[in-house]
């Protein structure tokens, strides 16, 4: 696959952009882009960090950061790939973390803030 580099590490467990927010933001579902390794939120969740980060970096291709699934999106191509190269671990944010979440920072009225 074009784009990705399965050395590099994820940049940490949840959203860099909705962490580095002030206030924080919470988000639905986690993408670990493959070529550079930075966690952004889904296209559900408010802050669509992941697809932003795709089209200010030109980093295409996004694996689901979420325990369980393996997937693979090119955002030029918009294709789904069910599998692809193995990433360097973590795989997924850590079992005990929240989707959505962090459970902290979701508001009462969350999944009507839904994307």
């Amino acid at each position: 696959m074009e784009g990705v580099d399965p050395a590099v590490a994820p940049s940490g467990n949840g959203c860099a952009d909705c962490d580095a927010a002030s206030p924080q933001g919470w988000w639905f579902h986690l993408r670990r882009c493959a070529q550079c390794g930075h966690i952004g939120c889904c296209d559900s969740s408010p802050g669509q960090h992941a697809s932003a980060h795709a089209a200010t970096s030109g980093h295409r291709i996004v694996r689901s950061f979420e325990p369980g699934e393996e997937w693979f999106w090119d955002y030029v191509e918009e294709v789904m790939y069910e599998r692809g190269p193995a990433l360097a671990a973590p795989t997924h944010h850590p079992l005990t973390q929240a989707a959505p979440g962090p459970a902290d920072r979701l508001p009462a009225d969350w999944a009507e803030k839904l994307h």
